[in-house]
């Protein structure tokens, strides 16, 4: 169905996050843990939409339990915690110093949670607070091997796939973004429609750039075979800055004779780009193979050697200093976009296997 084919990550998640739940409650039973509910919730937050992601959360999800835990036994064994007034001061001793570690690094935002734990609820007074922070302690450590157990077994180089289906969003938003940019040399564009589709890169870009963080997590712990991610998203970034040079040297038409006569190979070099971008953005996700570029390649050739024309001519005499200025600018970006391009068929050929 396109819907669930749309939707395949969010629905893994899904998957995960019910199997994990129902696989931590079952050995919490198993082993006889009072609470097993914290081992449950614990499965349920720190799950992710890739491997990486729920180790890394586990990571934070174990610290911050461990330091929370470490803080409140101490507060509950030196602070006198009896009455309304007791209660209250140790509560601000263990919560003070943890809410600071948790504003300068939010990975520390459970810490505050388990101290608080530790010091207010009935089971754990009862407990004790050193046998209350042990099991808490196994709770979470049970939840986040369980979660993270489950995102082994099921799609485990999810985030190699995140990090290829927001490559092919940039990439399309590319493609759409060159005709009009282009088109600025001899005709007005609408602002509101190239603002847009540059946003619509950004966001791909950042959101490439988190699966590629993810992705490392995942090849650091030699779960896939995926090569780095890293290339990926900064050809990526390079082609966006590509774009936004050419955007400013067509930011209005050029004059008279010159536009018109950059106008036809300006379009042909746009459509044999975004004709290129939509190839590779297919090829990265489809698990194809790209082959070299020629028609882009020509296209952007056939270009410069039009601005040539439009110099050997002595059109560009009738220029302002600000106009030729752009459009030697234009001729730069556009020598960088194809240099770019090239090695965007490297990146891709490294990652469409893993499609």
């Amino acid at each position: 169905m396109p819907w669930m084919g749309r939707h395949r990550a969010r629905l893994l998640l899904s998957l995960r996050i019910l199997i994990a739940s129902l696989a931590t409650f079952a050995v919490a039973h198993l082993l006889g843990l009072a609470q097993s509910y914290w081992a449950v919730l614990t499965a349920v937050i720190v799950m992710q939409a890739s491997v990486g992601g729920a180790v890394q959360a586990t990571v934070e999800r174990l610290l911050g339990s461990l330091g929370g835990a470490v803080w409140g036994v101490v507060v509950c064994l030196v602070v006198p915690h009896a009455g309304f007034a007791g209660l209250a001061m140790a509560l601000g001793f263990a919560v003070a110093p943890l809410a600071v570690a948790t504003a300068f690094n939010p990975a520390w935002r459970i810490a505050p949670v388990t101290a608080i734990i530790l010091l207010l609820t009935p089971t754990s007074q009862a407990q004790g607070p050193v046998a209350a922070a042990v099991h808490r302690m196994l709770e979470v450590g049970l939840g986040s091997v369980v979660a993270v157990i489950v995102a082994l077994l099921l799609a485990p180089r999810q985030a190699t796939l995140n990090l290829i289906q927001a490559g092919c969003k940039a990439l399309e938003a590319m493609a759409e973004l060159i005709g009009p940019v282009m088109a600025g040399l001899s005709e007005a564009r609408d602002p509101g429609e190239v603002e847009g589709l540059h946003a619509r890169i950004r966001a791909a870009i950042a959101e490439g750039e988190a699966a590629a963080a993810q992705a490392r997590g995942e090849r650091a712990i030699s779960l896939t075979g995926a090569p780095d991610p890293t290339p990926l998203c900064r050809t990526l970034r390079r082609m966006h800055h590509d774009l936004v040079m050419v955007g400013r040297a067509t930011l209005s038409p050029l004059p008279g004779a010159v536009g018109d006569a950059l106008a036809a190979p300006a379009a042909a070099a746009a459509a044999a780009v975004s004709g290129r971008l939509l190839t590779l953005a297919a090829a990265l996700r489809d698990g194809g193979s790209a082959s070299r570029d020629t028609a882009g390649q020509t296209a952007l050739a056939n270009f410069a050697a039009a601005v040539k024309g439009v110099r050997t001519r002595g059109l560009s005499r009738a220029l302002t200093d600000d106009a030729v200025a752009r459009l030697f600018g234009l001729t730069f970006a556009l020598e960088q976009l194809g240099q770019d391009l090239s090695d965007l068929v490297e990146r891709t050929g490294e990652l469409s296997a893993h499609a």
